[in-house]
């Protein structure tokens, strides 16, 4: 079973804090805001997903990453991250959400990778390693520990 393993908020910037729970609504988590709306923010880039487990496994690289550090809202354990893209469904909790795009990595993540090579979870240079953005198409509350699964492919 998949769940929610770190909810992050911050004013604006990385890294984002673990919050235990956190409403949800079309503009992301409330209490969360980002500096440059130009690439962040907005219905469709309302929240930032990534999984825990390629968290791990860039640890396991070296990379001083954790949860919120790489400016996620929703931190994911237990998803095939493979399942995860544009189009797809994602209920978290009783939230309800639609994978607009993948992330592209910008440099404010850069203190979050060895020799600051932020590029190390781009779509484009390494498949799979992506944080996603989503729209939110059913908002309300979700806790660390709610269940997350697909929901349907559009």
């Amino acid at each position: 079973m998949a769940t929610i393993s770190s909810l992050n908020i911050s004013p604006g910037g990385v890294p984002k804090r673990p919050v235990a729970e956190a409403e949800v609504t079309a503009s992301g988590l409330r209490g969360d805001d980002q500096y440059n709306k130009k690439h962040h923010g907005g219905p469709d880039r309302a929240l930032c997903l990534f999984s825990a487990e390629l968290v791990e496994a860039l640890r396991a690289e070296g990379h001083p990453i954790a949860p919120g550090t790489v400016g996620e809202n929703v931190t994911i354990t237990g998803l095939d991250w493979g399942r995860v893209s544009p189009g797809t469904r994602l209920r978290l909790g009783g939230v309800e959400v639609e994978v607009t795009s993948y992330t592209v990595p910008c440099r404010t993540i850069r203190r979050s990778f060895v020799g600051e090579r932020f590029s190390r979870i781009s779509q484009k240079s390494h498949p799979g390693w992506s944080r996603v953005y989503a729209r939110v198409l059913a908002g309300g509350t979700v806790r660390v520990g709610d269940e997350v699964a697909v929901a349907e492919r559009r």
